[in-house]
């Protein structure tokens, strides 16, 4: 019995039954051109496929046709004068386009007594003969939809590259088809996978991505990601699915080995042979480059260049869009994203990995060979799957490499691969680090080794200490060079590193090959059992620069004699999460810019430690050390950047050395809740103080110089009730957060020093301060350039008029002043406006906040609802968890929506447009997400901002082609709240049933009031045949129970492609973009 493969395995396959299929009309070519044609294919060898069946043809395309259809290389149809009159034959041309738009088929029209232009815009004969089924069909709606799919397909084919028949002899006609399809048939399919598992979506996908803008146009698409992502199998299996189109194609492989040696002219001679089978011999690159140029600038080429990894293999390869001719298509897959930009690609695809069932079912059959395994494995295959972490290339290696081998000898491997990795795994992984310079190689093995057990951007501040501010660009260099992954939320900085666990590995396992036997002589320890050798036999050497020591049990005492780290003479960072000295560290290196001791050393041994001078020393962090009842004198340290003893809860006194770190940057007292009182500061170079939560701490620390570089101030939960005149010294201050700090007072003879602090302070939290009606107005005026401002849980009852004088306040929070009455005041910018729990508001407040010119000037507002109802300017309103809109000719600027969710929590907002969820998902008013359950049900009035969410959605070129044809474009919001289930101890999420909404858009000269409409425009042509090919409903999205996004987009998937074996929907230059948006590709 034949093994049964997987079943997107048929996609990439080789083997076709038919090499050509013949779609034609009988009475009109049968005995003449059609048969004539087929003689000449079949005499050369090439198998075609006829419908020997005359003219008595039922209706429905049978399932052995259907069959022959699906399984054929190269379709022709033959379109004569009576072609469009028969039904059968424009079915069968449906489904051909389907193969030609969904599996890359080859379709070669042939126009046989009729001009292209009557088939494509379906005059003459053909459009005669198309109201003529319309005139039949007029009452019959599936009937009417199965005629506008007729219609696009004829548009579709029409508008591809084929034969036109004219004057002259039939047989050369025939001969120059037949030399055509000789020629492509000659090009075999490359090999793409054993086992192609996963590859079917993923190919659509990058498919829709060369399918983007002009069909006329050249398009260059970069495929990148780490080694072992499976980038160069999925370039083979586009190459197969697409390449019958080009005129030309070739899929040039292992490109960066292959151009090592002065091999890039070899590489250009390749190119030359497969494009244009043809030998060439070049003399240089040079001379290389303009022959391509030259040669190719006229055919429709498809070239893929793997693993490129090098400018000068772009250059000498692919220089240009205008090297080749209109509709070609350049697919590079490369690990350097760097290296498209810098290429001028736009139109980029991260390769993402394998996971879950998909993982699981790859490495079923490079193990067993078979997708059923016996339930016992199942552990263990899971534990493989964990370990490959997404990694294609690993389940080949780990399942062939496992063939045939017991559980528990799945396990030994599984323990070695975790202990060393598997050598040619390595080596593969290896690639990326070996193209790094020797500093970004550093910073590289840094993060592998010991980025662990702190936050990023405490890490980032540790690398800043040994690579100054090159390090930003080093971590962009990994990141392009995928090693990485970074995530930028806002103003260029990191927000968030992370590593692929095999890519981890790998780097441990460069710095363990530095010395296999003696781990004092690699340069980063942080392996528990190499740690305690290397201390306690006092074998460390000058090659160690960094120790990550993270001990499980406290107790663990190491170096007795003190003197483990005498000869680590190049040692630059220590960090110790855990660990107990009983010695001390009485020899730590004068080397050292980074010393971290978190929580674990008594007061005397800090004292000894930091006894000498650490003239390198940039970061000391002393972190949750519990007996720690004093800071001692720190003037050894006097390049230190950033000093931290947060929660070392029985700090008492901090000497004042302190006061006089020149170069200090960062100081962070964060939870000293024992500390009274704090040295006196001359910190020029102070940019952060953060002082929270220090309970006892009863004044602010004198000022002893200007503070000119600090920024930012924290002093949440203190009993600091006064700020000194010395805090006159800090006129540069952006950001000053005052919580929970009882009664602060702003006393008027302070007025003038005030007015210096606040005058350049933008975010201002004076949260829960009890402030009072009186001071409210005193300290407003000093908020000239304030953009954030909260004053929640104060005790005011009125927010006064001269808040309109903050030109500049965008977001305003008043959460829970339980005595607001009155908002007299309203800032001109004003843009999020927070009054949750402000029980008190009058109604005349209320009525203010739902005017709608406050809220056509763009401000979202939340307040507690008293049964006010929606306004009457929102022009449409319903019921219900969705609400729906249609807009065509140009974006709305300006959407405001109104929702009285009829629940007391904050709901989520999820937007679609034409049924894709665009992303990221929006919270319905910015900075509502800490706050989940409401006393009372609210109000929520904001506005949607369509465009930048659009943009998000990375489909604005399809959606200005849609705007440009003036099509209607759905959007759909759909909200629910979030609760906590307790019999499952997880949230889950409901509808938001009882809600009420509204709608309104303002009107613009540019896009009158019948360009936005609230009732389905397509309503007519949504039929039983159609909706099957609609994304779901998005109610059936947002179940009670959070379903994968995953498990989502299957559902979807299945539903679309059961779908299409009963009608197909296909794309041409004409077609709607709601029928674009229905493809099943188009939905990755």
């Amino acid at each position: 019995m034949a093994m049964q493969l997987p079943s997107s395995s048929s996609s990439f396959s080789s083997a076709f039954t038919y090499q050509v299929f013949l779609s034609f009309r009988g009475t009109d070519t049968r005995h003449g051109f059609t048969g004539n044609l087929y003689k000449a294919l079949t005499d050369k060898g090439i198998k075609t496929f006829i419908d020997d069946n005359d003219l008595q043809r039922g209706d429905e395309i049978t399932p052995s046709l259907l069959k022959a259809i699906e399984e054929s290389r190269i379709f022709i149809p033959v379109f004569s004068i009576n072609y469009a009159t028969s039904k059968f034959c424009l079915d069968e041309l449906v489904h051909i386009i389907h193969c030609y738009k969904t599996k890359g088929r080859l379709v070669l029209p042939v126009f046989f007594g009729v001009d292209p232009t009557n088939v494509r815009h379906h005059t003459g004969r053909y459009g005669e003969a198309l109201a003529g089924h319309e005139k039949r069909f007029q009452n019959d709606k599936n009937n009417m939809e199965r005629l506008h799919q007729w219609k696009l397909a004829l548009t579709q084919a029409a508008n591809l590259s084929g034969y036109h028949s004219s004057h002259g002899y039939e047989y050369k006609f025939i001969g120059d088809i037949v030399k055509y399809i000789s020629n492509k048939i000659s090009r075999q399919p490359l090999h793409v996978a054993n086992y192609p598992v996963g590859l079917q979506s993923r190919v659509q996908h990058v498919k829709s991505l060369l399918d983007e803008g002009s069909d006329d146009g050249v398009h260059m698409v970069g495929l990148y990601g780490t080694g072992g992502l499976g980038k160069s199998t999925l370039g083979k299996a586009i190459y197969n699915f697409i390449s019958d189109q080009f005129e030309c194609s070739c899929f040039l492989e292992n490109v960066r080995e292959n151009s090592a040696s002065n091999k890039l002219k070899h590489l250009q001679e390749e190119l030359l042979l497969k494009t244009l089978q043809q030998k060439t011999k070049l003399g240089s690159v040079s001379e290389g480059i303009p022959y391509i140029k030259e040669r190719l600038h006229t055919k429709k080429t498809l070239l893929i260049l793997d693993d490129v990894d090098d400018m000068k293999q772009l250059h000498a390869l692919a220089g240009g869009p205008d090297w080749f001719g209109r509709g070609s298509r350049v697919i590079i897959t490369t690990r350097d994203k760097h290296l498209l930009r810098s290429h001028g690609i736009k139109s980029t695809h991260e390769v993402k990995g394998l996971y879950g069932t998909e993982a699981l079912e790859l490495l079923r059959w490079m193990a067993f060979k078979n997708n059923k395994v016996p339930s016992s494995y199942e552990d263990v295959l899971n534990r493989a799957v964990s370990y490959a972490s997404g990694l294609p290339l690993v389940l080949e290696i780990v399942g062939s490499n496992l063939f045939g081998k017991t559980i528990e000898e799945w396990k030994g491997t599984l323990d070695g691969y975790e202990k060393i990795p598997n050598k040619k795994i390595h080596e593969i992984l290896k690639v990326s680090y070996d193209a790094l310079e020797e500093e970004q190689q550093s910073v590289f093995l840094d993060i592998a080794c010991c980025f662990k057990g702190c936050g990023w951007k405490e890490f980032e501040y540790i690398l800043r200490a040994h690579y100054g501010h090159r390090i930003t660009h080093h971590l962009v260099v990994l990141a392009e060079k995928s090693l990485v992954k970074i995530t930028h939320p806002h103003y260029g900085s990191i927000y968030e590193l992370t590593l692929h666990d095999l890519i981890k590995d790998m780097g441990k396992e460069v710095v363990r090959q530095e010395s296999p036997k003696e781990p004092g002589e690699r340069s980063r320890l942080w392996c528990e059992d190499d740690i305690v050798n290397v201390l306690k036999e006092n074998t460390g050497t000058s090659k160690i620069e960094m120790i990550y020591m993270n001990f499980p049990s406290e107790e663990f005492v190491i170096d007795k004699k003190g003197k483990a780290f005498k000869k680590m003479t190049r040692l630059k960072t220590l960090i110790i999460e855990n660990g107990h000295f009983s010695k001390g560290l009485k020899y730590l290196p004068s080397s050292l810019r980074v010393l971290k001791l978190h929580g674990c050393l008594s007061e005397s041994l800090l004292s000894c430690s930091l006894s000498k001078n650490f003239q390198n020393m940039k970061v000391l962090t002393l972190d949750k050390c519990e007996y720690l009842t004093h800071i001692p004198d720190v003037s050894g340290l006097q390049n230190l950047e950033k000093f931290s003893f947060a929660y070392c809860r029985k700090l008492i006194t901090i000497h004042n050395s302190i006061g006089h770190l020149n170069k200090l940057e960062r100081l962070n007292a964060f939870d000293c809740s024992k500390l009274e009182s704090f040295p006196p500061l001359g910190l020029a170079s102070l940019n952060e103080l953060n002082l929270s939560h220090c309970g006892s701490l009863k004044s602010f620390p004198k000022l002893l110089c200007k503070m000119t570089n600090i920024k930012k101030i924290w002093l949440q939960n203190t009993s600091i009730r006064e700020l000194p005149s010395s805090f006159q010294n800090l006129s540069e201050l952006h950001e000053l957060t005052v919580r929970e700090a009882g009664m602060l007072r702003f006393p008027k003879q302070n007025d003038q020093m005030y007015s210096i602090v606040f005058s350049k302070v933008t975010k201002l939290e004076l949260y829960n301060c009890k402030l009072s009606d009186e001071c409210l107005p005193i300290f407003l005026k000093w908020c000239v350039y304030v953009t954030y401002l909260d004053l929640s849980w104060n005790n005011f009852k009125l927010i006064p008029e001269c808040l309109s004088e903050c030109y500049l306040l965008s977001s305003l929070r008043l959460d829970n002043c339980k005595s607001l009455e009155e908002i007299r005041g309203i800032p001109p910018n004003l843009a999020r406006l927070s009054a949750i729990g402000c029980k008190s508001l009058s109604s005349s407040s209320r009525k203010m906040l739902l005017s709608q010119k406050l809220n056509e000037a763009g401000c979202n507002i939340c307040f507690p609802n008293f049964s006010d109802g929606i306004p009457d300017w929102f022009e449409h309103q319903s019921r219900g968890d969705t609400i729906s809109f249609w807009f065509r000719k140009k974006i709305p600027s300006n959407i405001s929506i109104i929702l009285f969710p009829g629940c007391m929590s904050i709901p989520q907002l999820y937007l679609f447009v034409n049924g894709y969820k665009c992303f990221p998902f929006s919270y319905l008013i910015w900075g509502f997400g800490s706050i989940e359950i409401l006393e009372s049900e609210h109000s929520f009035l904001f506005n949607l901002k369509l465009e930048e969410e659009i943009t998000h959605l990375s489909r604005m070129s399809e959606m200005d082609k849609a705007l440009l044809k003036t099509e209607w474009i759905h959007v759909e919001l759909n909200f629910i709240k979030s609760v906590w289930n307790k019999s499952i101890c997880d949230r889950v999420t409901e509808k938001l049933s009882s809600a009420q909404m509204g709608i309104h858009v303002s009107k613009e000269k540019s896009n009158a009031e019948e360009n936005v409409i609230f009732t389905d425009p397509y309503r007519e042509y949504r039929n039983t045949s159609l909706s099957q090919f609609e994304p779901p409903l998005k109610k059936q999205r947002l179940v009670e129970v959070v379903v994968s996004e995953t498990e989502i987009w299957q559902q979807q998937h299945l539903s679309l492609e059961s779908g299409m074996q009963n009608l197909v929907l296909t794309e041409t230059k004409e077609a709607p973009l709601l029928d674009r948006f229905l493809r099943p590709g188009n939905h990755l």
